[in-house]
């Protein structure tokens, strides 16, 4: 067994209410409840038994209650001990893995990714993005935490999250330092309920001038580059909603209250889920994606599978 060293605890002046817990003591409780007994465990501890029954008194003392019983020879753990045995498990187990975590060793536990997703990505695009880092050899804890950029931001700088998805590339102004690596590019097509695609589609793109359209929220980077191009091919659509969800924005196109733009890369699902038909397609107006992370260099496997899996099948 590899011995694990703990630091005596040392409680601050600062915190006189604070109750701690001496991790020497709960080592040596632990070893002889794994070793059943003190003579077997003063030997691998290499400690004295008359010491090493000292030491799990005061375990008892500061706990206030009685961890082992004997039976016999043995010493056997009460029903408290039990359940500080169990916390005592973990609590040297996980010791042991951020050794091997630091060593660069594999300690057989989900790796996690924490993920913040820009509340004005497309949630089709964003679970093909993702897709890729849950058949990965080594198991991967996907923690999803959707919210503004510039909230995620801050929780991407204090290390809370391993990288952000967007749909705009870091401000050259941000207070946050942190890299932009595009995941990819695709145009837009519009979409439409059968009966209203067939009424637009003839004509398209000029049908869309008076047409009823649901469009992103004014502040989203697609929402920007299409109204440049409304005023570039001169046409006016009648707009009827505006949405920052852009599941809210498909569900209500479904229903035919107007046509949708949407990144053309997602075109075939939300044709299936959506049950609506392609108006027309415009290549010149381009969606583009990112993942934003403090790494100059992608390192977390999972992250490096996002953006292997996105250039080559996704947005290929």
């Amino acid at each position: 067994m590899r011995k694990l060293w703990i630091e005596r605890s040392v409680k601050p002046k600062y915190l006189p209410v604070m109750e701690w817990l001496n991790y020497h003591h709960l080592l040596y409780f632990w070893t002889v409840a794994r070793e059943g007994g003190l003579a077997a465990a003063s030997a691998r501890l290499r400690l004295a038994p008359p010491t090493l029954s000292g030491q799990i008194r005061a375990l008892e003392e500061a706990l206030g209650e009685k961890l082992f019983a004997r039976s016999g020879r043995r010493l056997v753990p009460t029903e408290m001990g039990q359940v500080v045995l169990g916390y005592a498990d973990e609590i040297f187990s996980l010791g042991r893995e951020l050794l091997d975590t630091v060593k660069g060793r594999p300690t057989g536990r989900p790796a996690r990714l924490a993920v913040g997703v820009a509340d004005v990505l497309p949630k089709l695009i964003v679970r093909q993005l993702l897709e890729p880092t849950l058949h990965l050899s080594v198991p991967v804890r996907l923690v999803c935490h959707e919210d503004k950029p510039e909230r995620l931001l801050v929780e991407l700088a204090r290390h809370a999250l391993d990288v952000i998805l967007a749909d705009a590339p870091l401000g050259v102004g941000s207070p946050v330092r942190a890299f932009n690596h595009l995941l990819g590019e695709c145009g837009v097509s519009f979409f439409a309920e059968p009966r209203l695609a067939s009424a637009h589609r003839r004509r398209f793109p000029r049908s869309l001038d008076g047409a009823p359209v649901l469009l992103p929220a004014e502040h989203t980077t697609l929402r920007r580059s299409l109204e440049h191009w409304f005023e570039r091919i001169e046409v006016r659509p009648r707009v009827v909603g505006e949405f920052d969800d852009s599941a809210l924005l498909k569900a209500f196109g479904q229903s035919g209250l107007g046509l949708f733009p949407s990144p053309a890369a997602i075109e075939d699902s939300i044709r299936s889920q959506y049950r609506v038909e392609v108006v027309g397609r415009v290549p010149e107006v381009r969606a583009h994606f990112y993942a934003v992370s403090v790494e100059r260099r992608l390192k977390h496997p999972a992250v490096v599978a996002i953006s292997d899996a996105a250039r080559a099948k996704l947005f290929a």
